[in-house]
């Protein structure tokens, strides 16, 4: 359980009422490893856990920050999806 690991680089503007590509760009780049604690990611399967995800461009961002520091494979758990309606 390392809930420092990651740290959140800048500020993003809020998600909500954002559509898919505009929350993906809103987060890119925007969550890196830890300066002194993301160390602990390298060469570990990683399980990231998420609340609600809605288009998953947070928990992609932070998947992208959990390889670049060396993990090995992440997973990444969900407890609710949100459903857009055609």
């Amino acid at each position: 359980y390392r809930p420092d690991a990651l740290v959140r680089t800048r500020r993003t503007a809020i998600q909500d009422g954002l559509g898919v590509e505009a929350r993906f760009s809103n987060v890119s780049g925007a969550i890196r490893p830890h300066p002194r604690r993301g160390d602990k990611l390298l060469e570990r399967d990683i399980c990231l856990i998420d609340d609600v995800m809605t288009s998953g461009a947070t928990l992609s961002a932070a998947t992208s920050a959990c390889l670049d520091a060396g993990a090995r494979r992440v997973s990444v758990l969900v407890l609710a999806r949100v459903h857009k309606s055609p």
